[in-house]
């Protein structure tokens, strides 16, 4: 019996880890950004705080924006190829998938005076257009033994009364004793040796839509402002299965064959933040550029369900009818929660190396402490819930992080070339695993009279913690190490006029 009451752990506790106990995971996620942008800030590994002249500063330093000379319109498709490698119970498992999307449109209308004009504002541009600032795309799985041996009714009492709880007893899998308490049906007490296995994939991703304006003062000091909108998605979809190892011909005192158990959760809202940038030019080689982004607020609606199907090697009997197989599902919680996430502080240089190019860094700090959940009433429908513990958790869980970029950009004639790296800090503090994201960044690009043509590739990979369940004793708790790896390829067009 011992391997299935591990398995039936894992189907009937397993689910709650997300169900209605770690919103502080979703603040993190919500919190967290990405190099993002046109196929030239992508290629500079994002260091463009000082750099302006593209719609990528709409999102970085809207003060680039005082650098346009002409108006344009950008588009920048991309392609995301993504992999994982996964280690639990023993074994390694691998996964990957692939990623179509728009990683930003923008147009901008750019007005400059004549070379006479002696008012000092030289220029200003209007920016309108959306970038895709974080993506949740994902996909990995692990399998193996987990060779747990302690017991289910321990685990059980754990969950006694609750939805999962339900599910295990609407599948014929537990059963009550003259109490009323729930116990393991008598069928399964002598099941051998459970193969686990889950797959999760996680789809989504956050989009800002910007409305932002820059301008020049006597081509030195370069002032800019903007609102974005925020768009966010993402949902997940875990797979966890155990199944009995051995026939039935070898374990002839239990029905169990095996579990599947299914959880879904959707998460949507919608956000809002502000953005303000300067850049200077002490000398026309050296500029110095620093922002600021508000904390952002968002409203999200969250939908979770979860359904356990059981097929059984030998018939069970129940209330003289005879099983199978049994299925249950439970219907979808609808939730809402706000968040807002903490404020960004962005410091950068550029020096610019005559028509042969620039090198450019940024500095960027963040509080992922600072983040806070708390409730809000959609239609006044959805009820309340205590985030104390989920806050509790931001502050003792996460900490404050630098998120370094560093690009270079060579001119030959029409010609660009292009190459950057960025490190962002690890947001957890006092962890085994180092949770810093690395992005290896490089690109192409072409410009002519009225049109140009830019192409970046960016490289990045990290490693996480997963565990698929939580039990009392933080020693019996399975941990997956996940390693992901990412490639975006992503191409700008730009007309101007």
């Amino acid at each position: 019996m011992k391997t299935l009451q591990y398995g039936l752990a894992v189907a009937l506790l397993g689910s709650a880890s997300h169900a209605f106990a770690q919103y502080n995971v979703d603040a993190l996620r919500f919190s967290q950004s990405q190099p993002a942008g046109t196929a030239r800030t992508l290629g500079l590994g994002g260091a463009t705080t000082a750099v302006g002249g593209d719609y990528g500063s709409v999102s970085v330093n809207p003060a680039g924006l005082g650098m346009f000379q002409r108006s344009e319109f950008t588009l920048s498709p991309g392609l995301s190829s993504l992999s994982s490698d996964s280690r639990g119970f023993g074994t390694t498992t691998a996964d990957s998938r692939n990623n179509l999307h728009v990683g930003s449109m923008g147009l901008v209308f750019a007005n400059r005076r004549p070379d006479d004009d002696a008012n000092p504002w030289r220029s200003g541009a209007f920016a309108i257009g959306i970038t895709r600032t974080a993506d949740y795309n994902q996909s990995f799985r692990y399998r193996g033994r987990p060779g747990l041996t302690q017991d289910i009714f321990q685990r059980l009492s754990e969950n006694q009364g609750g939805a999962l709880d339900d599910l295990a007893y609407d599948t014929y899998l537990t059963d009550e004793d003259n109490t009323g308490r729930r116990i393991i049906s008598a069928p399964f007490n002598d099941t051998g040796e459970l193969d686990q296995a889950e797959t999760v994939r996680t789809t989504g991703a956050q989009t800002q839509f910007d409305l932002a304006y820059g301008a020049s003062y006597l081509d030195k000091l370069y002032i800019g402002g903007g609102i974005g909108i925020i768009s966010a998605r993402y949902t997940s979809e875990n797979v966890l299965t155990a199944s009995d190892s051995q026939p039935v011909t070898n374990a002839p005192g239990t029905s169990f064959a095996s579990l599947s158990q299914r959880d879904a959760l959707d998460t949507k809202g919608t956000g809002i933040n502000a953005r303000f940038g300067l850049i200077y030019k002490p000398v026309e080689a050296v500029r110095l550029g620093a922002s600021v982004q508000t904390p952002t607020y968002y409203q999200f609606t969250e939908t979770y369900n979860s359904s356990l199907n059981a097929q059984f090697d030998k018939p069970v009997k129940v209330d003289g009818q005879t099983y199978t197989s049994a299925s249950s599902s439970l219907d979808p919680n609808i939730f809402d929660y706000a968040l807002t996430s903490p404020f960004r502080a962005t410091g950068g240089a550029a020096v610019v190396l005559g028509k042969y190019g620039f090198i450019s860094g940024d500095v960027e700090y963040v509080n992922y402490a600072g983040a806070r959940l708390s409730n809000y009433s959609n239609e006044g429908v959805r009820g309340s819930y205590d985030f104390s513990a989920d806050n509790d958790a931001i502050n003792n869980q996460y900490g404050s992080a630098l998120n370094l970029r560093i690009g270079a950009e060579a001119r030959a004639d029409i010609f660009r070339i292009r190459a950057g790296f960025a490190r962002y800090g690890d947001p957890y503090v006092n962890q085994p695993v180092d949770r810093s994201r690395n992005f290896y960044t490089g690109g192409i690009g072409m410009r002519q009279k009225n049109f140009f043509l830019d192409a970046a590739g960016v490289y990045s990979k990290g490693s996480r913690l997963y565990s698929p369940y939580s039990l009392n004793r933080a020693a019996d708790t399975p941990v997956i190490s996940v390693e992901e790896k990412r490639f975006t390829t992503t191409i700008t067009a730009g007309f101007m006029f």
